[in-house]
């Protein structure tokens, strides 16, 4: 079996530049199901962390604890290796969604908690002194600061599980870095591929960096027009 021709010159540049853009693509997708899977799991332990019984309080501890101790290469080798031996095969992409998800609430519970904890307490306070119900303090009151303290914190969080997608590499999902080590196989090409993949995760970041800016400035407006 002879192994295919890699085109020379320009075609050989473009060859490469769509790889990667390919792979940026899968990075982008891989970034945006964990920081949803993170947000959502997040909102409800901080919601059992900040409202619940003792017993919730220690599971959520336990969970936050276990999981920002975990290196998350090691968290996608279990989901991936280590449940295939009990007969719970993932696929590549899914395992490392949920792999990042999960490392990535046990950081945004302590965001959230944050945020909630935050919020002055006289203002819960004076409402429930009013009449309001708990959820309408937190959906009224407490949220529409929490939301603005933390969207700096959650902007962080989401550059660094773009990162992290980086390692997804290691169980074969077809991201960035998982393409650009096989065009250095092929091309030898190191310095030039690698720093190409610098400029593509540079590309990806500053945008997410200038919407959270955004979104900061237009939740403050909210408020304040509230």
């Amino acid at each position: 079996m002879t192994a295919l021709a890699l085109p020379t010159g320009v075609d050989l540049h473009l060859y490469i530049l769509g790889t990667l853009l390919a792979g940026a693509g899968v990075t982008v997708v891989c970034t945006a199901g964990a920081l949803v899977l993170s947000v959502a799991a997040a909102a409800l332990l901080a919601g059992l962390q900040s409202f619940g019984g003792v017993a919730a309080r220690v599971c959520v501890f336990a969970y936050v604890e276990f999981f920002r101790a975990i290196p998350v290469l090691a968290l996608l080798f279990i989901l991936y290796f280590g449940l295939a031996t009990i007969g719970l095969k993932m696929s590549p992409m899914p395992a490392a969604i949920l792999g990042l998800g999960l490392n990535g609430a046990a950081y945004c519970t302590e965001i959230f908690r944050a945020g909630i904890l935050a919020v002055p307490s006289g203002q819960s306070e004076a409402a429930r002194a009013i009449g309001m119900r708990r959820w309408q303090v937190m959906r009224w009151i407490v949220l529409p600061q929490a939301v603005r303290i933390v969207l700096p914190a959650l902007t962080n969080l989401a550059i660094n599980i773009l990162k992290n997608t980086s390692v997804a590499s290691a169980v074969a999902a077809p991201e960035i870095m998982f393409l650009a080590r096989n065009l250095v196989n092929e091309t030898y090409l190191s310095p030039q591929i690698y720093l190409s993949v610098c400029l593509v995760y540079l590309l990806i970041s500053v945008p997410m960096m200038k919407l959270a800016g955004w979104l900061e400035t237009r939740v403050g407006v909210t408020a304040a027009k509230r």
